[in-house]
C-alpha cells in the first residue's frame, strides 16, 4: 500500500486489501485456535487432578466446538487451487419439463442466495429471465467474497430433483433438472484473443426487477461467441455500455475456464482416468417423495432434510466434495 501508485488502480488496490484483510483473518484464526487448545489442555488438567462433573461438561462441549472450528479452518485450506480465492460468477439453467424445471430453478437460486447470506457473501444479480408461469428460465449471480469459487465450485453440475408436482392437477410426481456453471471472476485483463468478428452482440430490453429503467430502453446486452457457441448476458447495470463490458469480461471469464477444463482432460485422458470433466454430469438428488433426502452422487454424502438444504444448508456437501479431492 505504500508503494507509488498503488491507488491509481482503485479496483486493484481494492483486490489486494481484500486479500490482505482475508489472510490476516487466517492468521488470527490459528492463534485463536491454538490459544483455545491451550486453555482445554488446563481445563483438563484439573479434570484429572479432581473430579468435577460439571467442569468435564463443559470440557465436552468447548472440544466439540473445537473439533467443529479445527474442520472449517482447514477446509479453507484446502482452497489452494489458483482461483480459489476469486468471486464466483454461477449460473443456473432449467432443462426440459417447462413451469416444474422453471421452479425448480427458482428453488435453486434462493438456496444459493440463502447460503451465500449465511457466508457472509454479497450476491449481485448479473441477469434473470423470469419463467412464463413461475421460477425462472436463467439466472446469472456475481457472488463476491473471499474463497466464493473455491466453494462454489463443488456445485457445478446437473441437480435432479423428484417431488409430486404442484403444478400438476393429477398429482403425480416428476423429475425436474438444473445445471448449473460456475466460474470464476477474473481480475485484471486476461489475456484471451478475442476477434470482433467472432462476435454476435445483440441488445434488448431487461426483463428482471431493477427499477424505472427496466423496459424502457434496450439496456440489456447478450453476445455470442461464434465459434465456441459461448453465450452471455447481462442486464443489471443501467447503461448499456456498463452491460457490455460486464458481459465482456464474463465472455472471457467462460473462454479462459473452457481453456482449463480442456487441459485438465487432456491431462486425464494421458494418465488414464475415468472421470467425466464439465458440467453435464448429475451431481445431486434432492427427493421430496417418496421420501426425503439429498444425495450427492461423487461423495455419497446424505441429508435427511431436504428442506434445509434448500434452505442454504450445502456446507456438508461441499466439505464432502473438497475432502474428496485431496
Amino acid at each position: 500500500m505504500l508503494e507509488p501508485g498503488f491507488w491509481d488502480d482503485q479496483q486493484g488496490a481494492q483486490a489486494t486489501i481484500n486479500e490482505a484483510n482475508a489472510l490476516k483473518d487466517l492468521v488470527n484464526e490459528y492463534k485463536e485456535l491454538l490459544e483455545t487448545q491451550e486453555n482445554l489442555e488446563l481445563t483438563h488438567e484439573l479434570v484429572k487432578e479432581e473430579a468435577d462433573a460439571d467442569l468435564e461438561a463443559d470440557l465436552e462441549e468447548e472440544l466439540k466446538a473445537l473439533v467443529h472450528q479445527l474442520n472449517e479452518f482447514e477446509l479453507q485450506l484446502l482452497l489452494s487451487d489458483p482461483y480459489d480465492k476469486n468471486n464466483a460468477i454461477l449460473e443456473l439453467h432449467p432443462g426440459a419439463g417447462g413451469t416444474e424445471s422453471q421452479d425448480w430453478g427458482s428453488i435453486l437460486l434462493r438456496m444459493y442466495t440463502r447460503w451465500a447470506e449465511k457466508k457472509g457473501f454479497k450476491v449481485e444479480t448479473m441477469d434473470y429471465l423470469p419463467g412464463d408461469e413461475a421460477g425462472i428460465k436463467s439466472v446469472t449471480l456475481l457472488i463476491k467474497g473471499h474463497n466464493a469459487y473455491g466453494y462454489l465450485k463443488a456445485e457445478k453440475g446437473v441437480h435432479r430433483l423428484v417431488r409430486i408436482s404442484p403444478f400438476d392437477s393429477s398429482g403425480r410426481r416428476h423429475t425436474s433438472f438444473v445445471s448449473c456453471d460456475v466460474v470464476p471472476e477474473f481480475t485484471g485483463d486476461i489475456e484471451i484473443e478475442i476477434r470482433s468478428e467472432d462476435l454476435k452482440i445483440d441488445t434488448y430490453r431487461a426483463s428482471g426487477a431493477g427499477g424505472q429503467h427496466v423496459n424502457t430502453t434496450d439496456s440489456a446486452v447478450r453476445i455470442t461467441h461464434i465459434p465456441t457457441g459461448v453465450v452471455v448476458t447481462c442486464q443489471n447495470e443501467r447503461s448499456q455500455i456498463k452491460n457490455r463490458e460486464q458481459a465482456m469480461k464474463l465472455l472471457k471469464a467462460k473462454l479462459l475456464q473452457r481453456e482449463i477444463e480442456e487441459k485438465e482432460k487432456a491431462m486425464a485422458e494421458i494418465r488414464g482416468e475415468q472421470k467425466e470433466i464439465g458440467w453435464g454430469s448429475q451431481i445431486r438428488s434432492y427427493v421430496f417423495h417418496p421420501y426425503s433426502m439429498v444425495k450427492d452422487h461423487r461423495t455419497n454424502a446424505e441429508i435427511g432434510n431436504v428442506h434445509a438444504v434448500t434452505d442454504g444448508e450445502l456446507d456438508p456437501f461441499i466439505d464432502a466434495y473438497l475432502r474428496s479431492r485431496i
